[in-house]
């Protein structure tokens, strides 16, 4: 007898007949589901296309129109119930040529090349580029407290990730604040430009891109992101004299264009009305192909459609694999779901995002609207003894930001949670390609997915 049923009986004494083989049919389900997802998936096959032949699909850019059209012949292929393109409008920002940042006339160094790129939605310096004294500051408060100090400067947002922490993700919210908003900040004060220690525990010579905000009425000023290493090297330096940096780049945003979010889904046969959501989003950075940050998470929704038909599934509830577009900066693709289901007046039971990597799975982190959230949550829980055996746990946290709209109608948001102790490494890096992305690992996502939404469709909440 397999031994994960065998388990549930040694375990359930007291349970009657009936509540065993119940029990026994889920075990052995859900042992079917990880058996066709290790030898039968196709979710690498297809995370290979998006990252090899489409590669990096920044909102707006060609990339992420070729993979809008990919993905949504993928879907019809595997004949489900509907497959349709979901308009939106998009921010298009355009790198434009190689970046420069350099420390120069520095008397113990001369003249040093730093690893560096421009963060998102960066405005561009100019053909000639900025060169300025260098101040650094560890966070946003204490450019508030050196003010009027800062005109004329480059300031360099030096925080870490706080290595201790053992969530990374945790490490990393507290740290994109100088990220996300430091440009505007160091603006108030007249400051030139900034330039942002990448957002990784590691130390190497890889700059990471990410999202920079320009705060309503703050004047734009160019942002740079330079590698750990570097931000290393030059905090030592202006410990013994003041640096000057030149930067360069051009950047610019080229204003809004039609895009769209690919949906498809498989009509629920007893509650149609009740959706299970699961979906990541098919925009990524430029500078490397998108495989963890979130092509992964795609080929996920994507895969549990396919075991679904592949299995001869046919769900109680409308199960809805959703890639949204342009969660990396601006969540356009989201909101413009978010209002068209609250439109229709739609009721998600559940919405489970994958945008965390394409590792060994660890479970779910759960959250929902305050008015539901505690009795729906010790529902989910009394599914633990079927998801144990694989590793897998629920915690209270965070969804997905692209489900995140979707709390106000009252079901459980899910953020499929795999170990996160390597994501940092890849996050918004021109390394972030499929060969770091591990086929088993990423097969045992969809599985551990694809149990969840099982449990869910046969259960409800």
């Amino acid at each position: 007898m397999n031994r994960f049923v065998l388990l549930f009986l040694l375990l359930s004494p007291l349970l009657s007949v009936a509540q065993q083989d119940a029990q026994a049919e889920d075990a052995f389900f859900i042992r079917k589901i990880y058996d066709e997802a290790l030898t039968r998936s196709r979710c690498y096959d297809w995370l290979n296309f998006l990252a090899r032949r489409i590669g990096g699909r920044l909102a707006g850019s060609p990339q992420s129109a070729a993979a809008v059209e990919y993905t949504r012949r993928v879907l019809d292929s595997l004949e489900l119930d509907s497959v349709w393109l979901q308009p939106c409008m998009v921010p298009y920002w355009v790198r434009g040529e190689k970046e420069q940042v350099r420390i120069v006339n520095s008397r113990k160094m001369g003249t040093v090349e730093l690893n560096a790129l421009a963060l998102g939605n960066s405005v561009g310096t100019g053909p000639l580029g900025i060169t300025a004294e260098v101040v650094e500051v560890k966070n946003l408060n204490q450019v508030d407290s050196l003010g009027e100090a800062l005109r004329g400067k480059i300031v360099f947002f030096n925080g870490p990730m706080d290595p201790t922490q053992l969530h990374t993700f945790s490490a990393y919210g507290k740290a994109a604040g100088q990220r996300v908003w430091g440009a505007s900040r160091a603006s108030r004060y007249g400051a030139r430009g900034v330039i942002v220690r990448s957002l990784t525990t590691r130390l190497d010579d890889i700059p990471h891109t990410g999202s920079t905000v320009y705060e309503e009425g703050a004047t734009p000023i160019p942002a740079f992101a330079i590698s750990t290493l570097d931000a290393e090297l030059l905090s030592r330096l202006l410990e013994e004299e003041p640096a000057r940096v030149f930067m360069r780049n051009t950047s610019q945003n080229l204003g809004e264009v039609p895009s769209y979010n690919v949906i498809g889904e498989i009509r629920g046969s007893e509650h149609p009305e009740e959706i299970i959501l699961v979906g990541g989003h098919l925009d990524s950075w430029d500078v490397g192909t998108g495989a963890h940050d979130d092509g992964a998470g795609c080929v996920h929704a994507m895969e549990i459609l396919h075991l679904a038909k592949m299995m001869g599934y046919r769900p109680k509830r409308t199960i809805r694999c959703v890639l949204f577009m342009n969660e990396e900066n601006g969540l356009r693709g989201a909101r413009a779901y978010w209002k068209w289901s609250d439109d229709r007046g739609e009721y998600h039971m559940a919405a489970i995002e994958s945008d965390r990597g394409g590792f060994t799975p660890r479970g779910f982190t759960v959250d929902g609207h305050e008015d539901v959230f505690n009795k729906k949550f010790r529902k989910a829980i009394e599914w633990l003894p079927f998801l144990e055996p694989y590793g897998l746990h629920f915690r209270k946290g965070g969804s997905g930001a692209d489900i995140s709209g979707l709390k106000s109608q009252k079901g459980l948001l899910f953020g499929f949670e795999p170990d996160s102790q390597r994501y940092f490494d890849y996050h918004h890096t021109p390394i972030d390609a499929a060969d770091v992305v591990n086929k088993r690992e990423l097969e045992l996502g969809a599985a551990a997915i694809m149990s969840l939404v099982y449990l869910l469709d046969k259960y409800g909440l």
